[in-house]
């Protein structure tokens, strides 16, 4: 049910996955383009990852960075495959 948009490059279980793009929990909550990360929890949110939905907002609320201000968007670094 969380969908989140990428802002940095993020690394999920040896596979790198570049700013700007989104992940989602699920293959059912996956839109086209969409990289699947069955492993999204509280604890895994990171400052970069911006919420897309209300499920990645609760996540993000329970993470050690609710407080944090999400940055403005990726790297050219970051957004590189």
């Amino acid at each position: 049910m969380a969908r989140f948009n990428l802002l940095a490059a993020h690394v999920f279980g040896g596979v790198k996955v570049r700013g700007g793009k989104n992940i989602v929990d699920t293959l059912a909550n996956a839109q086209p383009g969409d990289v699947i990360v069955g492993t999204l929890t509280s604890a895994s949110v990171t400052p970069s990852m911006n919420p897309l939905d209300a499920a990645a907002s609760t996540l993000k609320n329970n993470s050690p960075y609710a407080s944090v201000a999400v940055p403005g968007g990726p790297s050219g670094r970051d957004s590189i495959d």
